[in-house]
């Protein structure tokens, strides 16, 4: 199967490093440098939409305000509102996001007029009904709004790294073991048996056993990808995936 650019090879690569990173892509949007860019930008949006709608209803907001506010932020970001705000080299996208989000709710609009904003505005698709069966679920023991969004930011980042990484396995046509080891990377069972799996995919346990590792391996390898994506500069990613780890277990 092929593999993407490692992120080693990024790192190398030094002047290349901001076509990699989601900045080139909202000041592209911005600017109509790239083609197609409205279009990933709008890929970006529907990517990352629930953290920021986690954050507004942990931040008090009823559902329906948080649906209202939710599609009126990406409504403005996709017309290029905060594009020209945007600053590549500091910080970090989850920060930027966040903090346009906060610049636009501390306008003082009223319900009123934010329908009538939001009508003269592209919209991407949310399933808000899902959505707040999804905030439903949320862990509601003093996890800050903060705390919340950057919790949820991982785990979509950890959603596009399963969704990668099963990608290339069908790819390579390889897609009956992806389906059958991923067990091993989330967790979902905790009695998964190495001796169990081999059986039924005929394979040897230690033939099984050196599958995951590889598996495993090529996870890390799109993690850090993913990561690297996020930041504006190569000495930011390893530092970015500490503190992503620390997120998940804190």
């Amino acid at each position: 199967m092929g593999e993407a650019k490692s992120t080693s090879d990024i790192l190398r690569s030094g002047g290349q490093w901001f076509n990699t990173t989601h900045w080139s892509t909202v000041l592209a949007a911005g600017n109509h440098q790239l083609e197609r860019s409205a279009e990933a930008l709008e890929k970006l949006c529907r990517t990352y939409w629930y953290p920021l709608y986690a954050y507004v209803r942990r931040r008090g907001f009823e559902q329906h305000e948080a649906e209202d506010f939710t599609q009126e932020f990406f409504a403005r970001f996709l017309a290029g509102d905060y594009v020209t705000k945007a600053v590549p080299g500091k910080g970090r996208f989850r920060h930027y996001l966040l903090g346009a989000l906060n610049h636009f709710l501390s306008d003082a609009w009223d319900y009123e007029h934010r329908q009538k904003r939001i009508g003269n505005r592209q919209t991407i698709p949310i399933d808000m009904h899902t959505a707040d069966e999804r905030f439903q679920f949320e862990p509601c023991h003093d996890l800050s709004p903060d705390r919340l969004y950057e919790r949820r930011w991982v785990l979509i980042l950890l959603e596009q790294v399963l969704t990668r990484l099963g990608t290339e396995y069908e790819a390579g046509g390889k897609a009956r073991l992806f389906q059958e080891l991923k067990v091993f990377l989330t967790g979902d069972d905790e009695n998964a048996s190495y001796s169990e799996i081999a059986n039924k995919l005929k394979m040897s346990d230690g033939a099984l056993r050196v599958a995951v590792h590889r598996l495993r391996q090529r996870y890390g390898e799109l993690f850090r990808q993913e990561v690297a994506h996020t930041v504006s500069c190569p000495e930011d990613v390893i530092e970015e995936m500490r503190h992503f780890l620390t997120v998940l277990v804190t």
